[in-house]
């Protein structure tokens, strides 16, 4: 059978990609605008380091479960879906890109296009490719990310009603460059995030389909082809397992956005311009008033949204890649 055209290949994995990825998004928001609060937060979020009488004062959010009653208190089902809007913006863009490039990277590396030649690449190989794959994604899209991180923790009174304030106002008063602030600490995670997370997916499917394998064995099969359940199992594995790593980075990240952002004086300290000279001196800052604690902010809603984030972009863009393709062919 003759393998597909590079360009209808690359419209399959943009298209797959972007629609994967708005699903995922769209699903988890609820989770993400929760960890963001958490990340933006720089009182505890625990009630145990309230007992330490800490540095600062009290915390707006202490757990999952208060975080969640507050919200829906104070900003209806509405406040869990802050800045889905650029945050469907970025992930359009940034899954189109992070697919269409990872499998142009493994094409280059396996000499063939087909997805399922391009299992047998070495886990080297495909952990590069994750790494750079992010890395173009993320260039490409940043400017919604931004956008969200700064929408989804604004809290009420909004200080931004909308995403094209909010865009106009970073434009007015910090310029071009505003919209690329956090950058390099976003490029230095996506690099072991990126690499780790497709990496490790690949690594998870060769152990899936060698145990697929050797049960068919026993049962007389030769059927050693991955269930959606299965993919969705070695996605979520794959996502839970790349955030905890590069936590940290997410939270430095997050605070390099929301310098300068005048949030009401009941959601805590603010994070004022400049507090950050650059990565190491905000990670020394971060331990120095916050402790260990401070750099894992929001990691249990994290690793929670990792996961099915993980299996609904992984499991929609093979099912998504496969029906373009059969209808395209």
């Amino acid at each position: 059978m003759e393998e597909p055209g590079q360009m209808k290949r690359a419209f399959i994995n943009a298209s797959a990609g972007a629609i994967s990825g708005a699903v995922s998004r769209t699903v988890i928001s609820p989770l993400d605008v929760i960890k963001i609060r958490f990340q933006v937060q720089l009182e505890p979020t625990t009630q145990w380091a309230l007992l330490r009488k800490d540095y600062y004062g009290p915390s707006k959010y202490t757990s999952m479960l208060q975080a969640t009653k507050d919200i829906l208190r104070e900003e209806g089902l509405p406040g869990f879906w802050r800045g889905n809007v650029p945050a469907l913006f970025m992930v359009v863009p940034y899954t189109a890109i992070q697919f269409t490039v990872l499998h142009k990277l493994k094409t280059l590396a396996a000499g063939s296009s087909k997805s399922e030649d391009h299992i047998h690449l070495s886990p080297y190989l495909s952990y590069v490719s994750g790494a750079l794959a992010g890395c173009a994604a993320t260039v490409g899209s940043y400017p919604f990310d931004l956008l969200r991180t700064i929408l989804a923790s604004q809290g009420e009174p909004k200080v931004y009603p909308n995403m094209r304030s909010a865009f106009v106002s970073i434009l007015q008063f910090r310029g071009i460059r505003g919209l690329y602030a956090g950058l390099t600490p976003t490029l230095i995670e996506i690099v072991p995030y990126a690499g780790l997370q497709f990496g490790t997916y690949d690594t998870f499917k060769r152990w899936t389909m060698a145990w697929n394998r050797y049960r068919s064995s026993h049962e007389n099969e030769s059927d050693n082809s991955l269930s959606s359940f299965q993919l969705s199992l070695c996605g979520s594995a794959a996502g839970a397992f790349a955030k905890a790593v590069c936590h940290p980075l997410d939270v430095v990240k997050k605070r390099f956005q929301i310098e300068g952002l005048q949030r009401d004086p009941r959601y805590g300290a603010r994070v004022e311009d400049r507090t950050y000279k650059n990565i190491f001196n905000a990670l020394f800052r971060i331990l120095q008033t916050e402790g260990w604690a401070g750099l894992y902010k929001g990691m249990v809603p994290s690793i929670v949204k990792a996961a099915p984030y993980g299996a609904v972009t992984f499991v929609g863009f093979e099912f998504t890649s496969d029906w373009l393709e059969s209808i395209l062919t």
